[in-house]
């Protein structure tokens, strides 16, 4: 009969700005623990980003919902907002394209704030 380690993670939070991650590998069987700690800041930096959590996807559906394609093209000037447009054309242009994706991002801020 062949004896293996268990190994078990544990996750804490400290003082509300740190998770700590906890590994423990026992030998029952031997009486010893090894653990192994890793601490990890939490992002903070996405605090004030108003597109942290939301999807290209949801983005490009909302603005296509309230603008229509027609406007967008207007608004800014793709070809994939113009011809034959659809959500899964223009999410591949935009995911390739950075400036493009920029732009569209912009819109975006800018139509949340005018919706408030």
């Amino acid at each position: 009969m062949k004896l293996e380690a268990a190994w078990w993670l544990c996750l804490r939070l400290r003082s509300g700005t740190e998770i700590e991650l906890v590994g423990a590998k026992s030998n029952w069987w031997l009486n010893e623990v090894e653990t192994t700690t890793y601490t990890q800041k939490k992002m903070t930096e996405q605090q004030n980003n108003p597109l942290h959590g939301i999807t290209l996807k949801a983005i490009l559906e909302q603005l296509v919902e309230y603008y229509g394609w027609e406007e967008l093209d207007k608004l800014i000037r793709i070809n994939c907002f113009s011809i034959n447009p659809s959500i899964n054309s223009s999410l591949k242009f935009l995911r390739k394209t950075p400036w493009a994706r920029a732009k569209v991002e912009e819109l975006y801020i800018l139509y949340t704030r005018t919706r408030k």
